[in-house]
């Protein structure tokens, strides 16, 4: 980092959170919109048109070489721009396809708006909001629930949950939880439980907690390559940031590796024996997954001490 960057980094920690907060739209909008309007600020933030202009105004005395104001009063990014900030491509995917956090309008029930055109394929199972609200207390302050669920196996029954995590696999959401009823820790879809209550009065005990679920708190390694029979092994090295050794390792935990490999496609067969565009990457070592509790559900994979099939959940 050189001294003038060094000084530019000491001086933006020096700021309040807001401005950096403040900061950091600014350099967003011109970053990957390529302009910027007072408007900009003072609908994001809700200021008045004066504090934006002194929010403009700081962000053009940290880097001058960055904004330009042209003949229709808009800031433009210069050839020289550098942005100030780090942009996490997830929240800058989400901003420009959503438009959250683009003013307070979604907070309040109105409906937020792209930035740019974009296309993102509809969530077809949702939970509702009377399912997913008592079940996110009871995670947030360490409560059990009680709640009517059907699973494929056992039709309807009434448990009692101490819910530990809310999951994304992609297709839904599920719960980690401790199963009173089973005296266990398992998965269960949002979309299938019905009326949850919190159980103000149960006691959680130390063993129906995150820190006994063995599964979830197991760290698994995956290497990851690109997969030997793929058409096209430059546009997989190209999608994908290789390190140098060509070997891509993600850690994920025991109780999520079988649903993540299946949501990136990955080949987890020992003899990379799945064919298809679709795989592009194959699990190098497929013992990474030995013991994990949803191994089965990667594709391609054999357990190699058992034939156990995994129950639906």
């Amino acid at each position: 980092m050189s001294e003038n960057s060094d000084k530019r980094a000491q001086f933006l920690a020096s700021l309040t959170k807001s401005q950096r907060e403040r900061l950091s739209h600014i350099d967003f909008k011109l970053y990957f919109l390529g302009e910027l309007r007072r408007a900009d600020v003072v609908d994001r933030f809700g200021t008045g048109p004066a504090a934006a202009t002194r929010d403009i105004a700081l962000y053009r005395e940290i880097a001058p070489e960055n904004l330009e104001l042209d003949s229709d009063k808009v800031y433009r990014p210069t050839p020289a721009f550098t942005p100030l900030f780090e942009h996490n491509p997830q929240r800058v995917l989400t901003a420009l396809s959503k438009g959250y956090g683009e003013g307070s309008g979604e907070l309040l029930g109105g409906e937020a708006h792209p930035m740019l055109r974009c296309e993102t394929p509809s969530s077809l199972s949702l939970p509702r909001s009377s399912i997913l609200a008592p079940v996110s207390r009871a995670i947030h302050r360490g409560r059990a629930v009680k709640l009517g669920y059907t699973s494929i196996d056992s039709g309807r029954t009434e448990r009692e949950l101490v819910p530990l995590a809310l999951v994304d696999i992609g297709i839904r959401w599920h719960v980690r939880a401790f199963d009173r009823r089973h005296k266990q820790f398992r998965d269960f879809v949002l979309t299938r439980m019905e009326e949850p209550t919190v159980l103000e009065d149960s006691v959680v005990h130390r063993d129906e907690t995150a820190e006994c679920d063995v599964q979830w708190s197991r760290l698994i390694e995956l290497e990851l390559v690109p997969h030997p029979h793929h058409p096209r092994p430059e546009v997989v090295l190209m999608d994908y940031e290789f390190p140098e050794d060509g070997v891509l390792r993600v850690r994920v935990r025991a109780a999520n590796a079988g649903y993540m490999l299946r949501r990136w496609s990955v080949d987890c067969s020992n003899d990379h024996s799945l064919r298809g565009i679709e795989y592009a990457l194959w699990l190098r070592d497929p013992l990474a997954l030995y013991g994990a509790s949803n191994a089965q559900l990667a594709p391609g994979y054999r357990d190699p001490r058992s034939d156990r099939e995994i129950k639906a959940l």
